[in-house]
């Protein structure tokens, strides 16, 4: 008899009883693989790592309590009533009854993901740590082409350029925005809200093309649970600040692409004044608008728009922003970050170039408190504003000059950002190579290599707050008694016969200076000082000596530490040090990278 046999009809145990195979979860479901895969995809069932596969190791496993957890929800009721209906268009299109067909089309069921949003986060808190694939997902289609005939709808397109804008006005005009980077998959984002850090991911404005290699019905059921929970996370948000949800959006300002400064007229009239320089702006185009309506003829949704002029404001871009800016200018209990953030670029005339990247600069600069416009139509201000302070720029020819202002690289903008200050422009100006774009989510004490931009800023930082910094290398730290420091446990073993051997050199280096001294003074030759150099070729091989028993006394001790530690605690130790050296050799192969820049460059 096998040892694992089991009689007929008996009850199963272990890994058997607690785990099932996907394709007998199809079969216990009674539905489709495609309807199984988008059932688990909305509601968060993912497949298992069991210790004993029963069925084998090439298979899919699930947890038992998972596949009877889908078997009462209704969705599945809702799957098959579609699957159902499906069927009946398909025969009325057979039998050519395209009466029938057409009827069937307009009343096809359909479901919603209210119920599962609220089970899968109970808090708002729980929806916000979760907000980071939702969001790369949404701007991910939000940058796809809008074309018909694709496999993606041009509804759906339409949809995450929404949602993603809505979240983009409420970070930027709440001042919510901390970091940002931008490398060759795309921008970084990092924002805060309500103490949770949402970090995203948008690429770049490039032409994107659909590969085969992807499926993207798998990505189409995430994107749908995806835009029902960014809705609902930005109608909380937006209703945080008493503001309605979803705003009203001038219809021209969207056919002219500026969607993330589109006006919400209806909502823009519940919250207070504007500033001076909106109105301005407003009492300029309200006047271009009414010369624009007696040429051409407006149609319904036009003249509705038309009827509230009076008593709704001007046409004036960038209402989605100042509205969410008007309703939270109110409140006085930001923390000392967002004034931080708030005040950066406060002030701050900007105006960017066709070559730029429109949409990130849009966000990135109101978010900071700056003012921004641009070329093209809807644009609050045109290039020829006096008060303009920066032009963003990327070509290193311009057509016109203006000596009142600034001409700088796109890369001053995120720099700034990541640094919390006014960073200098010179080295930002047009044809030169900017400083390296650093990562603001790597902790370079942490990783062991501080560049030396980052010591730049650094010290600029500390210039601007009136604070002195030592000299690099000149700490006196390093100098003290190694023997001193690991007694008190500052630093380890490796550190101090590193400080040992630096304090060592250095005192040979003053001795040889002191000697030459005395002999200068004393005016003897150089060669009759050479038979002397004798006894100090002793002196090193006696401090060599030391140095190396310094390092054999640490060798020992570090033994005799892991002799005492047990199996367990070795085994951590040792993923340490195999830790350390790979920072280590991480951090020498940057030093190798930049020693070779700085020689191609003087070559150069």
């Amino acid at each position: 008899m096998p040892k694992h046999y089991r009689p007929p009809g008996k009850k199963k145990e272990g890994n058997a009883a607690r785990y099932i195979t996907r394709t007998k979860a199809v079969h216990y479901l009674q539905t489709s693989l495609s309807s199984f895969r988008k059932l688990c995809i909305l509601k968060g069932i993912f497949p298992r790592e069991p210790k004993k596969k029963v069925e084998g190791n090439h298979k899919t496993y699930y947890h038992m309590k998972d596949i009877a957890f889908l078997a009462h929800d209704p969705l599945i009721e809702k799957f098959r009533d579609i699957r159902a209906h499906k069927r009946k268009i398909k025969k009325a299109l057979a039998k050519k009854n395209r009466d029938q067909a057409n009827r069937l089309l307009s009343q096809q069921p359909k479901y919603k993901l209210d119920r599962l949003i609220l089970e899968r986060y109970p808090t708002f808190v729980d929806a916000l740590r979760d907000l980071d694939d939702c969001l790369t997902m949404v701007h991910l289609f939000a940058a796809l082409p809008a074309v018909e005939g694709e496999r993606i709808q041009v509804e759906r397109i339409h949809s995450c350029r929404r949602l993603s804008h809505q979240w983009q006005a409420f970070i930027s005009r709440t001042h919510k925005l901390r970091k940002t980077f931008i490398s060759v998959k795309g921008i970084y984002y990092q924002a805060e809200v309500e103490g949770q850090k949402i970090t995203w991911l948008t690429p770049h404005a490039l032409q994107q093309v659909l590969t085969d290699d992807v499926d993207f019905n798998v990505m189409l059921t995430f994107l749908e649970f995806y835009e029902a929970l960014l809705g609902f996370v930005n109608f909380k948000l937006y209703h945080s600040i008493n503001l309605n949800y979803p705003p009203i959006l001038d219809p021209r300002l969207e056919a002219l692409a500026a969607e993330l400064y589109a006006l919400s007229r209806y909502v823009a009239t519940s919250y207070g004044a504007q500033p001076k320089n909106v109105q301005a702006i407003d009492s300029s185009q309200s006047d271009q608008t009414d010369a624009g309506k007696n040429e051409t003829r407006p149609d319904e949704s036009e003249l509705r728009l038309a009827q509230l002029q009076h008593q709704l404001p001007a046409n004036e871009p960038g209402a989605l922003m100042q509205m969410v800016e008007d309703a939270t200018s109110k409140e006085d209990d930001d923390d000392d970050e967002t004034k931080e953030c708030k005040y950066l670029f406060k002030d701050m005339k900007f105006f960017l170039s066709r070559e730029v990247p429109r949409e990130s600069l849009l966000f990135v600069i109101p978010a900071f408190g700056g003012v921004v416009s641009w070329h093209g139509d809807g644009s609050p201000f045109s290039e020829a504003d006096e008060d303009i302070m920066y032009q963003i720029v990327d070509r290193p020819v311009q057509g016109h000059l203006f000596l009142s202002r600034e001409y700088i690289q796109p890369q001053w903008v995120y720099d700034c950002v990541n640094a919390r200050m006014i960073l200098p422009t010179e080295p930002y100006a047009v044809g030169r190579i900017p400083p390296p774009h650093l990562s603001p989510f790597v902790d370079n004490e942490v990783e062991g290599y501080v560049p030396e931009y980052a010591e730049t800023i650094k010290r600029l930082k500390a210039s601007a707050k009136e604070q002195v910094l030592p000299l690099p290398g000149a700490g006196s730290d390093e100098l003290d008694n190694s023997q001193n420091l690991l007694v008190e446990g500052i630093i380890d073993r490796a550190e101090a016969i590193e400080a040992e051997e630096k304090k060592r050199k250095l005192s040979m280096l003053e001795k040889q200076y002191r000697d030459e001294l005395n002999m200068e003074f004393k005016g003897i030759n150089y060669s009759a000082s050479l038979p002397n150099r004798g006894s100090s070729d002793d002196n090193v091989v006696e401090e060599d000596t030391t140095t190396t028993n310094l390092e054999q006394i640490a060798e020992d001790a570090q033994n005799r530490s892991k002799i005492s530690m047990s199996r367990k605690k070795r085994k951590i130790y040792e993923a340490m040090q195999i830790s350390k050296e790979r920072k280590k050799a991480n951090v020498d192969l940057l030093k190798e990278r930049k020693k070779k820049a700085e020689e191609q460059g003087r070559t150069r």
